[in-house]
């Protein structure tokens, strides 16, 4: 069945499951009302911004090039190298015929593209994924630097693997010894998604920046987005987007890509390697394990928050390293050059023609500002006292030349813990405009957090949430994230701007789920929170409506039980002595791995080698993450979990596992993790983990630690050598019941958002505070199984939207089981 058939199909089934969603308001008389929403006669809440909802894009899962950035052509230029990722090349995606040879010479094409290809024969390039993917009729630009010694014609043909022709041949005319940009377009005659770009010369040629793209760009522009992704984005109306990262910003070396430098490599993610002509952009190892061109670069993307609509919100480095590698760059010097590059930046945005860098904007082809009024520096520290410094650095010079900007920092890589108590203390006395706050949690966290900002403090640093999701991507995910979302706007007064994140995923290069957009080479689908995200980006509003629910009920956590667990992270560890006794000191489990075997432990995941020997149980590959091996299923609900851990090599330290369930849920005590700099205890989720607690941590190779698990129901205390290192309580209730109310001043309307994200159906009287309104609205509906997703062959989770009739002043409304729903009520 084509996919538009399939898609066609899901939804068809989602209409026939969703009577309640078309059906008129429940009679009041005729069922008792679960819950009652009662809004206030006034719509005096805090106002809501255009930029309360946006986009967060950073190149993870190859969301830049292969996926937003249009180039057709993968490793366009030789760069790629095996500072990169293992195996890499220069002629990484290339297959050659004849004599082809990649360069590192005097004679490149500038200093900043190092590399270039001579080639005697052919060249042909594979693309992203399966290739190439054109559509019969369009038409493709081919472009290519050449220089030869004389006359070097060359042949530019596009056909699948199999030799399939799919567009007439270009010859184009290259002549001299001087580097020269040449031209031609492709009409693509059959539709593919495994094309194979060749271009051959039967005299001796260099070439470098081979490029292929499509004519028909998002908006048309050159250098510029493929549509698909960039409709998208656009249709979520996001009031801002925030740029380049995430970890692309904060990890790698600060130092620029010179010959003082030796052309750092593995560098963070600086603004003026990504501007100027492409062909003179510089190249890097991408954090997540690939190369990016820097194709798409800072010009492209204040030129596409631009088009969208959309505030700009870069992200500069900080000089301390995060997501891992935890160091500060301790060079004053260098210092000072990114405080300069912050302010270059503005003027890069902002400033007039005549200024160095406004010239340079105006020379890319918009000499109208971009009009940045909001800048980040630093992207979730773990070091707070060298992150702190440095930030006071930027805003100093920043606010002294510019008072007008905004100003982002930061509170580190969760949502509570010793760094992030730290740098909220540090903002709040400081006065910062905004604190980026980062956290990936559990659906559970984000339902019972509903009210996590009731309480901040609302004279001090507002809110920008920068980066959330819950840890799978079913729709029971997005319920839960819709949820929290209505907490947000109803302390819309401290929550400024929140965004989702990731937004893109490769289906076939993914390094994190889940991710808001997926796509392939030529198709793209919207995950059920990107449906979810498009609807509250689409109906914000203007100002909340105070209102209250009553009714319904919680659900209580259950004591934490399951199997006992052993792992690793990139470390050898010995672990010997486990046992697992009742307060009373009986036991439930015991090894001492004497008897020379582990029969009782099984694998979780088959990484990682494990033997036991010599009285202890040791897994000794220094490479492998998350070797976890499980055993004695643990049905007490308290119990003492004690063990000996030794570390012997490698890169972190322990992880102590305990409550495995078989759905793949489970808790670990981390210590020395994050590259041996901090601890924490995690609660995985699937294949996810949310951080319950941290602290600083180390530990030494070849020291025996102690470690006791005391596990009282949901209250767990962790000691190390005797000593208690952190205790939690994971006991909070689940409210799957949540609404908030919004007006819209230009259309007249209220906007009332209910999610139920519960099995069952919630009968809901609604109380408009005495508001004359319309008899009709319009209803649009989110519902389904909590357990599905949207993929690339069908996606069964789309909102419906009707008209419903009986609406009053105050009228009964039944909501559909797992299901957001948005009422637009005409106020008279």
């Amino acid at each position: 069945m084509p996919k538009n058939s399939t898609r066609l199909a899901g939804l068809a089934a989602l209409l026939v499951t969703l009577p309640l969603a078309i059906a008129p308001p429940v009679s009041a008389a005729a069922v008792e009302p679960d819950y009652t929403i009662a809004l206030s006669p006034k719509a005096d809440g805090p106002a809501l911004a255009k930029s309360q909802y946006g986009v967060f894009f950073e190149d993870i899962n190859y969301a830049a090039d292969g996926g937003l950035y249009a180039e057709l052509v993968r490793n366009r230029s030789f760069e790629f190298n095996a500072t990169d990722a293992g195996g890499y090349t220069g002629l990484t995606a290339w297959t050659t015929t004849g004599t082809a040879t990649v360069v590192n010479d005097a004679q490149r094409l500038n200093d900043r593209n190092r590399n270039y290809l001579k080639l005697t024969g052919t060249v042909t390039n594979a693309g992203y994924n399966t290739g190439i993917a054109v559509k019969k009729g369009e038409k493709y630009d081919f472009s290519v630097w050449a220089r030869a010694g004389g006359s070097a014609p060359l042949q530019v043909t596009l056909q699948t693997a199999a030799g399939v022709t799919l567009a007439a041949p270009v010859d184009v005319s290259t002549t001299g010894d001087v580097w020269t940009k040449y031209t031609g377009t492709l009409k693509a005659t059959a539709t593919s998604d495994r094309g194979r770009l060749t271009v051959g010369s039967a005299a001796p040629v260099s070439l470098d920046e081979i490029s292929l793209f499509p004519r028909d760009t998002y908006q048309g522009r050159a250098n510029g987005l493929r549509e698909d992704l960039a409709d998208k984005i656009a249709a979520l109306k996001p009031g801002f987007v925030r740029f380049p990262g995430g970890c692309l910003v904060n990890t790698g070396s600060m130092y620029p890509y010179d010959a003082a430098n030796n052309y750092p490599r593995a560098r963070s993610y600086q603004w003026k390697d990504t501007v100027g002509p492409v062909e003179t952009r510089a190249t890097n190892k991408n954090f997540w394990g690939y190369n990016q061109s820097y194709g798409l670069g800072y010009y492209e993307y204040f030129q596409f928050s631009e088009d969208i609509g959309a505030m700009p919100l870069p992200v500069l480095p900080a000089l301390v390293t995060g997501c891992g590698q935890n160091r500060a760059t301790n060079d004053p010097a260098l210092l000072q050059q990114h405080v300069q590059d912050a302010l270059d930046l503005i003027e890069f945005a902002n400033g007039p023609v005549t200024s160095t860098w406004g010239k340079v904007r105006a020379s890319m082809g918009h000499p109208k500002p971009f009009g940045l009024t909001t800048v980040a520096v630093g992207n979730e520290e773990n070091l707070p006292e060298e992150y702190w410094a440095n930030f006071l650095k930027f805003q100093a010079a920043i606010k002294a030349a510019h008072p007008e900007i905004a100003l982002v920092s930061n509170s580190g890589p969760d949502d509570q813990g010793s760094t992030f108590d730290n740098l909220w203390a540090k903002n709040k006395a400081n006065g910062t405009d905004l604190v980026d706050e980062h956290y990936y949690n559990s659906p559970a966290w984000f339902l019972q957090n509903n009210a996590r900002y009731d309480s901040y403090d609302r004279s001090g640093p507002k809110v920008f949430l920068g980066e959330y999701a819950s840890l799978d991507a079913k729709f029971a995910n997005s319920l839960a994230e819709a949820a929290y979302m209505t907490g947000l706007e109803r302390n819309a007064d401290v929550v400024k701007m929140a965004s989702y994140a990731p937004l893109l995923a490769n289906i076939d290069n993914v390094q994190w789920k889940p991710d808001m957009i997926w796509f392939d080479n030529d198709e793209s689908w919207g995950s059920t929170s990107y449906q979810m995200q498009k609807l509250f980006m689409t109906n914000v509003g203007d100002r909340v409506v105070p209102s209250t629910v009553t009714g319904g009920g919680v659900i209580t956590p259950k004591p934490i039980t399951g199997a006992i667990g052993l792992s690793t992270w990139r470390t050898a560890a010995t672990y010997d002595d486990v046992t697992v006794t009742r307060p009373d000191g009986s036991t439930i489990f015991a090894d001492d791995f004497n008897d020379g075997d582990a029969d009782g432990w099984t694998a979780v995941q088959p990484r990682g080698t494990w033997t036991a020997a010599s009285g202890g149980y040791a897994q000794t590959d220094t490479v492998s993450e998350d070797t976890m091996v499980k055993a004695a299923t643990v049905t007490d609900t308290d119990y003492d979990y004690t063990l000996k851990a030794t570390k012997q090599a490698g890169a972190e330290g322990f992880l102590v596992a305990f409550g495995i369930q078989e759905t793949g849920n489970f808790y670990w005590w981390n210590l020395g993790g994050w590259n041996n700099t901090q601890g924490a205890v995690e609660k995985g989720v699937t294949s996810a983990k949310e951080q319950l607690l941290t602290k600083p941590n180390t530990v030494n190779t070849g020291q025996t630690y102690n470690l006791k698990i005391q596990v009282r129901g949901t209250k767990v205390t962790l000691f190390l050598d005797g000593a208690e290192w952190a205790s939690f309580d994971d006991n909070a209730v689940t409210e799957p019941f949540a609404q908030v109310v919004t007006s819209d001043a230009k259309t007249g309307e209220l906007i009332v958002k209910v999610v139920n994200a519960q099995d069952k159906p919630a009968v809901t009287k609604i109380d408009l505070g005495g508001r004359k309104v319309a008899p009709t609205a319009k209803a649009t509906v989110l519902a389904g199984d909590p357990g599905e997703q949207n993929t690339r062959t069908a996606e069964p989770i789309l909102p419906v939207t009707s008209t419903i009739h009986g609406v009053a002043p105050t009228f009964t409304r039944e909501f559909p089981a797992n299901s957001v729903t948005f009422l637009r009520i005409r106020t008279r």
